[in-house]
């Protein structure tokens, strides 16, 4: 929900049943979501799942999601979020760039108050990273974005042919320059529609070799975990988790 254009604000706007204006901005996400998969329908795509990641998994209804679609919401999932094999590609809506980015509207990763930096074999990582290189390990490739600047220049710096609908851009992390919505939709749904129309252009994501995940936790979210094969205290804040391989090392801190 963070990336969605006309989003600025985390306790005026993202918090199911407290934010004062939460179902503006569920109707704002499902728009684009619902744009994505029109897009994508035209593109080629024979069946799409939306997965409803914000908060919980208590926004998105099937009251208004795309008749085409099937939605997967609630919880648990599999850590893994159901993906598998069967897929022939991700892509992100609504997606916010990772903590601390430059200019990067309600940027986080993972837990917004928890969570300071993430690496991955040394390389600074956040949910679009993360998700992007899941998807790698099924052979899934990640084509198409929806979000601000700099979650756009996240992506690229992972998929650099991606495409991108760029919706808003930050001036700090609590404002920026935003896209009226049926701009931002139709601009979503052409770049979906693209994506899928490029799919066979695109390889996923992978990692070679063993990973090793490093967290640093802010003063608020420190974590301690229970000392086991791969799974090293660095100083007060931050852990590394080893495995063979990314899956392997992220599931030892924490799910997808």
């Amino acid at each position: 929900m963070e990336g969605v254009s006309g989003i600025f604000d985390t306790d005026l706007q993202c918090l199911p049943g407290q934010s004062p204006r939460f179902e503006e901005s569920r109707k704002l996400l499902t728009g684009e979501i619902n744009a994505a998969v029109d897009g994508l329908f035209e593109g080629g795509a024979t069946e799409v799942v939306v997965w409803d990641g914000h908060d919980g998994s208590r926004t998105l209804s099937v009251l208004d999601i795309h008749p085409k679609a099937r939605l997967l919401a609630g919880e648990p999932i599999s850590p893994t979020l159901e993906l598998d094999a069967s897929y022939s590609a991700i892509i992100f809506i609504g997606q916010h760039a990772m903590a601390g980015a430059e200019k990067g509207i309600l940027s986080h990763s993972y837990s917004s108050l928890g969570v300071q930096n993430m690496w991955v074999n040394g390389k600074p990582v956040g949910e679009i990273a993360g998700r992007v290189m899941l998807a790698g390990t099924f052979g899934i490739p990640a084509i198409m974005l929806s979000g601000d600047t700099a979650a756009c220049r996240e992506f690229h710096d992972l998929v650099p042919q991606g495409e991108c609908a760029e919706v808003k851009s930050g001036v700090s992390r609590t404002a920026g320059y935003m896209l009226p919505h049926p701009t931002a939709c139709a601009l979503i749904r052409e770049r979906a529609r693209r994506a899928m129309e490029r799919l066979s252009e695109f390889k996923p994501y992978k990692i070679s070799g063993p990973v090793e995940l490093k967290v640093e936790f802010t003063t608020r979210g420190v974590h301690e975990f229970a000392p086991r094969e791969g799974v090293e205290r660095v100083n007060e804040r931050t852990w590394v988790f080893k495995g063979k391989d990314i899956v392997d090392a992220w599931l030892k801190y924490s799910s997808f």
